[in-house]
């Protein structure tokens, strides 16, 4: 049986012919990537209509389903465009794209140890990235899902107070040469949502809840452990790509519930955070904060890298800032 042959036309003028196509057989996602390598239009974009009136738009959002599934026969002419996705849309499809990345690295490095790294207390299963919304509370939201098992951002602001209580009440030891800032000054400026979390309100934290929190630092492919010293009980993991914190959790391999907190003396995990941090890094799965471009949201001046926006912070009090 012959397959099917498409007309394929773009806003400006390009026409293209998509031929050798199975209605059966063929899934929408092949369809999309075929469009993509003609047109050049990015299958996340991807906004197409069938040619006559009354045009018909294609449901391209299951990627598995047959092109039958969607209206398509042989002959028919598809008008394609790049459909201009919001900042929602773009945040959401960027973190889909690293939770798969991040899955797809576990799934590897679980089948390189013989799918099981049950060392110690015999944890069986895959260490995973739970993706959180990139603001600039993603540290305190990620903190929150190691600690409750969910992922909400309100729960923000309660950390945020503890913090700054906790800073305000020993000013001694959090003086200016910690903070990089006056106590008082620190202490508002930290209660301010757009505020960036970073090593010292980690080392808070883990003081406060009573456990170890390591940061797998995927830049330098390394492990931070915040409260080894204080020989804690119990550690919690949160992946570090430069400029945005994830929690990690432990997907079962024998239909347990998703576990993110640990004990101490059970070494599996840590194995397999040491491993996921080489192989990210490998990969370059990080941002590199030397480099990378920041403009601040309140005078709009663009900066380079993380010092010179800690730098510009400090000299104007601006704390709001967006990767460009």
């Amino acid at each position: 049986m012959p397959g099917l042959t498409l007309k394929l036309k773009t806003k400006t003028g390009q026409q293209h012919i998509v031929s050798n196509l199975d209605k059966d057989g063929t899934t929408v996602g092949a369809l999309k990537q075929k469009i993509t390598e003609l047109t050049a239009i990015p299958g996340a974009g991807l906004h197409a209509v069938l040619g006559f009136p009354p045009f018909k738009q294609l449901d391209f959002s299951r990627d598995e389903a047959p092109i039958a599934s969607i209206g398509i026969s042989n002959g028919d002419t598809l008008i394609v465009e790049e459909k201009q996705l919001s900042q929602a849309e773009r945040d959401q499809l960027e973190a889909a794209k690293r939770l798969e990345q991040d899955e797809k690295l576990a799934k590897e490095l679980a089948a390189q140890e013989g799918g099981d790294l049950g060392v110690g207390g015999g944890f069986g299963g895959i260490l995973l990235k739970q993706v959180v919304p990139s603001d600039n509370s993603c540290l305190f939201t990620s903190i929150g899902f190691v600690l409750t098992g969910k992922v909400d951002p309100e729960s923000s602001q309660y950390m945020r107070q503890i913090i700054a209580a906790t800073v305000n009440g020993n000013k001694q030891e959090y003086n200016e040469g910690i903070l990089g800032r006056p106590n008082d000054e620190y202490c508002a400026w930290i209660l301010q949502p757009e505020s960036w979390g970073g090593a010292i309100e980690v080392s808070i934290l883990s003081a406060y809840h009573g456990i170890e929190f390591d940061v797998v630092d995927i830049t330098n492919a390394i492990i931070n452990r915040f409260g080894e010293d204080r020989n804690y009980g119990m550690r919690a993991f949160l992946l570090f790509d430069g400029i945005h914190y994830d929690p990690l959790y432990l997907e079962s391999t024998s239909g347990e519930p998703p576990k993110t907190i640990f004990p101490i003396e059970d070494n599996a995990v840590y194995v397999q955070a040491e491993q996921l941090a080489q192989e990210a890094k490998s990969s370059r799965q990080f941002t590199d904060v030397n480099k990378f471009t920041l403009k601040c949201n309140n005078c709009g001046i663009f900066l380079k890298g993380q010092v010179e926006a800690q730098q510009h912070a400090k000299e104007t009090t601006h704390v709001n800032f967006g990767e460009v």
